[in-house]
């Protein structure tokens, strides 16, 4: 039995801090799981559709489904991560997924299709992409908490980038069903080194968040919490820091309006970058490679998350999302002047650096308003918003163009989306713990008494 526990308990001796390992596990597992995603389907699907003629929209809509159903599976994966962390859940997702990729290379139909994607996407968006990995970097970081939520956010656009270029070598090769199988296996070999190094918490192995050598503070450290009821620029700094259960933090006014905000966010977001590539041919009159190029511009630039996470460490990360939401409301009204390719460059360069952070900045918000006990509950109800705001931005321009024959509405819903959340966050004051408010009331009667 003490063997048994030995070797369940044993890890790899890293001469830096292990929670920078433990989030390189987790961009291989992101690397996996981005197989599925949308930006992903959509850059490959040409190989799918040459070979079986199947239906364009049912491709699109199994993207837009798996995100939905993602979002339906997210709190229940953010509970889990609190419960059990990420040690057994991240591999059985990897294992699942592997087995729907591997089974999408022997599908013959477009409904064998349909499922095997919708469950990948599903079950790998929260558990290798999104709630758990983002609660793993808050778990593991305090200091450094905002930069390590960065990575986490960039690990997705940079996987599909990378994707997107070896599914189409591979499918060149041997086929789009070989490049589905050959990323199942890797999905599936995942699951070996996730179980052996992953963690759920540093103090579980020994270690202090950002590998400090003493609590930041002891106070906090006996209760569990890392997250400021004040709105701190360093996340776990400052007096008085408290973590919140989820039924506390679900009670207040400042989670919905974050999670309102996120919704408008990407919704915005979302419907631009969906329809970018057709408007800047048809309104703008570049060429597609050339439209393409842009948007490929924009999408590269979601590195730039790192540098806000630097910023978000010393700056409150909400007034990083106003300035990003109001500098994305303008660059959306822009898009009316664009009729040039260095005008549209000029646009995706603007447009990149700023609206891809707040994907990631909105997590930044939560786990500094709300602390680590939770954060994965917490972040899991807010994901819902996010699959909603990216299922509906997705079919928001089509349908415009639809009926309307321009995309020029779709550019004002984007901008008021944006303009709308802007101003919601700067409304989403830090909350005060449930404790510091009797706390305060308690001094206010003794100081009557």
């Amino acid at each position: 039995m003490t063997s048994l526990a030995s070797l369940i308990n044993w890890r790899p001796q890293t001469p830096f801090y292990y929670g920078w390992l433990v989030l390189g596990i987790t961009a291989l597992g992101a690397f996996a799981a981005t197989a599925l995603a949308g930006v992903v389907l959509g850059g490959v699907q040409s190989f799918i559709l040459e070979d079986t003629r199947w239906s364009r929209s049912a491709i699109g809509f199994s993207a837009s489904a798996g995100v939905w159903l993602s979002g339906l599976f997210a709190p229940f994966a953010g509970r889990l991560a609190d419960k059990y962390g990420p040690r057994l859940l991240m591999p059985l997702a990897a294992l699942a997924l592997g087995g729907c990729m591997v089974a999408i290379g022997g599908v013959d139909s477009i409904w064998q299709f349909f499922i095997a994607a919708v469950v990948g996407r599903a079950i790998s968006q929260p558990f290798m992409i999104g709630v758990v990995p983002r609660t793993l970097a808050v778990n593991f970081f305090n200091r450094r908490r905002n930069t390590a939520l960065a990575l986490t956010g960039v690990f997705r656009p940079i996987s599909g980038a990378v994707i997107i270029q070896l599914f189409s070598a591979i499918a060149v090769a041997v086929g789009w069903r070989a490049a589905f199988r050959m990323l199942g296996l890797f999905s599936i070999a995942l699951t070996l080194p996730m179980l052996i190094l992953l963690r759920r918490r540093p103090e579980d192995i020994g270690l202090l968040p950002d590998g400090a050598r003493s609590a930041v503070n002891p106070r906090a450290a006996a209760a569990g919490g890392e997250g400021p009821t004040h709105e701190s620029a360093t996340p776990g700094s400052g007096p008085e820091q408290r973590s919140w259960t989820a039924k506390e933090a679900l009670r207040t006014r400042g989670f919905w309006l974050v999670s309102i905000t996120a919704f408008l966010a990407v919704t915005g977001s979302s419907g631009l970058g969906f329809s970018l590539v057709p408007y800047l041919h048809d309104e703008a009159g570049l060429t597609t490679p050339q439209a393409a190029g842009v948007l490929s511009l924009s999408t590269f630039l979601a590195l730039s998350s790192l540098g806000w996470g630097v910023v978000a460490d010393h700056v409150p990360a909400r007034y990083c999302m106003v300035l990003s939401l109001v500098v994305s409301t303008g660059c959306s009204l822009f898009l009316f002047q664009v009729d040039s390719l260095a005008l549209a460059y000029l646009f995706g360069l603007t447009w990149g650096l700023f609206h891809s952070s707040l994907e990631v900045m909105v997590y930044m918000v939560l786990a500094g308003y709300f602390g680590r006990n939770s954060y994965g509950s917490i972040a899991g109800a807010l994901r819902p918003f996010e699959a909603g705001g990216l299922g509906l931005g997705q079919l928001l321009g089509p349908v415009i163009y639809d009926l309307t024959g321009s995309y020029a509405s779709l550019i004002l819903a984007a901008a008021a989306c944006h303009a709308m959340a802007a101003i919601l966050i700067f409304w989403a004051k830090p909350p005060r713990h449930p404790a510091q408010v009797e706390e305060h009331r308690e001094i206010r009667v003794r100081g009557a008494g």
